[in-house]
């Protein structure tokens, strides 16, 4: 019989103050956190920011980076990487990871650090461009055939091919101009552009350049020939 006044007394409590028992549950369900750790509560979240660094780079085509994410959660549950780009050795310390991405072709991607805490994921993105500006861009010396100037462009170890536009211009005049987006490689390459230009008396003492543009998304890379001249002796009859 003596064992049974414990039990009363605690059906009392409960009854006379029914928070009691609730407050012992909350506490029960607190302290079972995961590896020994207490849970946060429902509905809360810990405030924390991630970072990248940097947040844009540009690299040589087949070059490799080095991206650095930090953040300033206590104790992190996930830490991670996304992006298409070949991932290669990671090195992390308290409050950072830093990822490896190798041989960059593609000439804009994105790669997210992702950053889990107190069940709250957080992110920051970093932009990776590869180009290469054209080394070189050469004008030929205008050659007369009939009644045409033949003139052609050379723009030298250029990526990516498919984002160049090249131009040829006349004084103020643009005479040509020329898209190459359907050029789909990986690579550098070189481009040849030949344009017959009709020119006429007006013509003459007027300088002929050609232009290599590449249109990066906001990113342009220019880079032009230099001038040449069209003479008089070189007019066609």
């Amino acid at each position: 019989m003596g064992s049974l006044f414990p039990l009363s007394l605690l059906f009392f409590l409960a009854a006379a103050y029914p928070g009691v028992g609730s407050a012992l549950g909350c506490r029960t369900k607190r302290a079972q956190g995961p590896k020994g750790s207490p849970l946060a509560p429902s509905g809360t979240s810990v405030p924390f920011w991630v970072r990248v660094s940097p947040e844009f780079v540009a690299v040589p085509p087949g070059k490799s980076v080095w991206l650095n994410c930090s953040n300033s959660c206590p104790q992190p549950q996930n830490s991670s990487l996304r992006t298409r780009l070949r991932q290669g050795k990671t090195s992390r310390g308290p409050g950072w990871v830093s990822y490896q991405l190798l041989d960059v072709r593609a000439w804009s991607s994105h790669a997210h650090c992702l950053v889990t805490c107190a069940g709250k994921t957080r992110w920051a993105t970093a932009r990776i461009t590869a180009y290469k500006p054209p080394h070189s861009v050469i004008l030929e010396p205008p050659v007369l055939k009939g009644r045409k100037y033949t003139l052609r462009c050379h723009v030298t170890q250029v990526f990516p091919v498919g984002y160049l536009v090249v131009t040829l211009r006349h004084g103020s005049r643009v005479i040509y101009s020329e898209s190459l987006e359907r050029f789909t490689g990986l690579d550098p390459a070189n481009v040849t552009l030949t344009y017959e230009f009709p020119a006429g008396p007006l013509d003459f003492w007027q300088p002929v350049i050609c232009h290599a543009r590449l249109n990066l998304d906001g990113l342009v890379v220019r880079n032009s020939s230099a001038p040449i001249t069209l003479m008089l002796g070189e007019a066609p009859l």
